[in-house]
């Protein structure tokens, strides 16, 4: 679906964007698309087995999945990453902080493969980034966020588009459909980090926040991050 002129949301089971396997709505963290004069950006690439409802839901927006050229990676577990390496055998160029590809490379626990009960297959990241880095993709500038916490991979990317300041969280901060914070099981979680991160996240400015899974923030999204550092700073001080 588009969200912005040349900004789509192509995956996502939370909302029902892309389906993995009944009872389970987490398995495919959402996945959007920027359309560019050089070609498409994709910023995470979900689970793997709906890649192909992924590229369907492209061509529906006359996106050709075969002109995908990076994929930016939020953090490295299945569900936001599992798909790497079939982007990476058509010849994508992936974006990640160290932590992230590190953890794709090697697809241990840290990806979270045993949480959906699946095999992570590993990828390598051509390009690592670090915090407060500002890369140019594809004629696009980003400006990078490390939040680590719920991983130590945990990455934001943020970008201006048509004026506005637009922020693709990945999982900091947990959606309106499933509590204040990303899932806690990772092998890598840490809270006392996480909290650090959080504080760091609300003091961000944005007009519009495209989270890791569920429903977009179109309306004062700050205030979405100020709550889940309300929560974790009464739950975990």
């Amino acid at each position: 679906m588009q969200i912005l002129k040349n900004i789509f949301q192509v995956g996502g089971d939370l909302n029902g964007v892309t389906f993995d396997q009944p009872g389970a709505l987490w398995n495919d963290g959402n996945s959007y698309i920027i359309k560019t004069e050089q070609g498409l950006i994709m910023i995470d690439c979900g689970c793997g087995n709906t890649m192909d409802q992924i590229f369907e839901n492209m061509r529906s927006w006359d996106l050709r999945p075969d002109n995908i050229k990076v994929c930016l990676l939020t953090h490295p577990h299945y569900d936001h990453a599992g798909g790497g390496y079939i982007l990476k055998d058509k010849g994508v160029s992936f974006i990640a902080i160290q932590e992230t590809a590190e953890a794709v490379a090697s697809g241990d626990e840290r990806c979270c493969g045993y949480l959906y009960h699946k095999i992570f297959t590993p990828f390598t990241v051509d390009q690592t980034v670090s915090d407060g880095e500002k890369i140019n993709v594809l004629g696009i500038e980003f400006t990078i966020m490390h939040l680590p916490g719920h991983s130590m991979g945990c990455t934001a990317y943020s970008l201006i588009w048509e004026g506005k300041h637009i922020v693709f969280s990945g999982d900091v901060i947990g959606t309106l459909l499933g509590g204040d914070f990303g899932w806690s099981g990772s092998i890598d979680f840490d809270k006392t980090i996480y909290t650090e991160s959080l504080r760091k996240f609300a003091k961000v400015d944005m007009d519009i926040m495209l989270p890791g899974h569920g429903l977009i923030y179109f309306y004062k999204p700050r205030r979405r991050v100020e709550e889940a550092l309300n929560s974790a700073l009464m739950l975990w001080r």
